[in-house]
């Protein structure tokens, strides 16, 4: 049962589905393999739904909306919108060529490529033991060899009646221009943000320039570079979506920038740009399915620096912690119960700030600081904005009564 995580019944959409993309690109040893391996692992990078990498590309922006500027100087141009009626002039594709070529070159060196070998066994081959291989792209954080990328291309685990994919056992680095394979270390991994750190012993390195994504705007231009079915230094632009898109994948909500820039296999952990060379996303997901074309996302890097900063500092991820898991009451449902709308409580954990505080299985969370709740989704958000350590107010329903209960959070 997954803690603090509502419980209810998947819904499958149709014709449509976010795909990782990571590129799964090798089965070795033996023809079973082909049958299953291979396309467990095709789906298991396909599932984790990353993004290519974007780098910054010519800012047309202003030039379209901001009236009677028609200097060359201006081919490098702002993100701020002063006018509000747009430009009609005709806009020099030179400038536009010349400011995607600079951004790009300014990029490519702080974009790697990155190869993971994991362990495969299967039932059928008690004996054996074979690899599959990914690929995926990863964005360089220091001259020391720090390197940000996607929690599902090195953290990846899965277990079925057939067989066993186990975590990566391999990770090595390709730099840009550089065909020497350096030998990876995974410092840290989030699967909740989808983020891991991993490390070369390398130093001297290009560290991306990182931006700011709260000012990110819808329209503007973006380019993606990236490790696309291991094409490595690839190049893709388009622009800029949707900001703040609520996407849920695998159970998990992720709040992303969307972007049309074309995506594949490969990009995975790959940077979003903006015309200054700045990263501003992180890719993870797309949307693949009959009639879908060109909807990709990424974590916004705002998010991102918090989670690899703690990653390399402790190794993971501290977050506040209730311990109890539960599931959402709607109107019908708690009419027919005759509970109140709200998180029904499912499970208290054993020593857990929820035991402490005095919470009990069958209880029904309505507000927390007496902000009103219905889904374990707003719980979590709240909870999420405060630090360990923090006491919250819960209103819960017990017996036919409500009342207040303070529990302190705790590292989970």
């Amino acid at each position: 049962m997954e803690k603090e995580s509502k419980e209810e019944e998947k819904v499958q959409e149709p014709k449509k589905e976010y795909q990782a993309i990571g590129n799964m690109v090798k089965k070795k040893d033996f023809a079973f393999g082909k049958q299953i391996v291979v396309p467990f692992v095709s789906g298991l990078v396909g599932a984790g739904v990353v993004l290519g990498v974007c780098f910054g590309v010519p800012n047309i922006k202003q030039t379209l909306f901001q009236a009677n500027q028609t200097t060359t100087q201006n081919a490098g141009l702002s993100n701020t919108n002063t006018n509000s009626s747009p430009n009609t002039n005709l806009i020099s594709l030179s400038n536009y060529s010349e400011t995607g070529v600079g951004v790009a070159q300014k990029v490519l060196p702080s974009v790697v490529g990155i190869k993971v070998e994991y362990s495969v066994s299967s039932i059928f081959y008690r004996n054996m033991s074979n690899t599959a291989n990914a690929e995926g792209s990863g964005i360089i954080i220091s001259e020391d060899g720090y390197i940000l990328t996607n929690n599902h291309i090195v953290n990846t685990s899965s277990t079925s009646s057939f067989y066993e994919v186990g975590k990566a056992n391999k990770v090595t680095v390709t730099l840009y221009n550089d065909e020497t394979e350096y030998e990876g270390t995974i410092v840290g991994t989030d699967e909740e943000t989808d983020l891991a750190v991993i490390k070369i012993d390398k130093t001297g390195l290009t560290p991306a320039e990182l931006g700011n994504s709260d000012s990110v705007t819808v329209g503007e231009f973006a380019m993606a570079i990236g490790n696309p079915l291991g094409m490595q230094s690839s190049v893709s632009g388009g622009m800029i979506s949707a900001v703040n898109r609520k996407v849920t994948s695998d159970g998990t909500t992720y709040t992303l920038i969307q972007t049309d820039t074309a995506i594949n296999s490969g990009n995975s952990g790959g940077a979003l740009v903006n015309s200054q060379g700045q990263v501003i996303g992180i890719n993870t997901l797309k949307m693949s399915g009959s009639g879908i074309e060109g909807m990709g996302f990424a974590i916004p890097i705002n998010l991102a620096k918090p989670i690899y900063e703690q990653l390399i500092q402790y190794n993971k991820v501290k977050r506040p912690y209730m311990g109890i898991s539960g599931r959402d009451l709607d109107e019908q449902t708690a009419e027919a119960n005759h509970l109140v709308v709200g998180v029904y409580i499912l499970d208290v954990e054993e020593f857990s700030a929820a035991e402490k505080a005095g919470l009990k299985l069958g209880d029904v969370i309505t507000a927390v600081d007496s902000k009103k709740i219905t889904t374990m989704e707003e719980l979590n958000e709240i909870k999420n904005t405060h630090a360990i350590g923090d006491t919250i107010t819960l209103t819960i329903y017990r017996e036919g009564s409500e009342k207040q209960i303070s529990l302190t959070l705790q590292e989970q």
